[in-house]
């Protein structure tokens, strides 16, 4: 699998309202920072600095479970791949 190690039973299905890419991540949560256009916190700061927010524009739009995650990590891998389906 591209997204979710192989034999993955339960994934969600996120976009980023940000960039507009979609992917699969073993965490199931409301929002997620996007593993592409996001920055994930850096949280040793100095004393005069403020302490950073993370950026969680990924979005769940469904959760997947059992055969669904095999499904959409392939149409997924395809459209990344730019249709090169040998591999399946």
């Amino acid at each position: 699998m591209y997204y979710v190690p192989d034999g993955t039973e339960r994934c969600g299905f996120y976009e980023c309202a940000d960039c507009g890419t979609r992917f699969l991540d073993i965490r199931i949560v409301s929002a997620l920072v996007c593993p592409y256009c996001g920055e994930d916190v850096n949280l040793e700061i100095g004393p005069d600095e403020e302490m950073p927010t993370p950026n969680e524009a990924a979005k769940l739009l469904q959760m997947l479970e059992g055969e669904e995650v095999e499904k959409y990590d392939a149409l997924l891998s395809l459209a990344v791949t730019g249709g090169d389906y040998s591999w399946i």
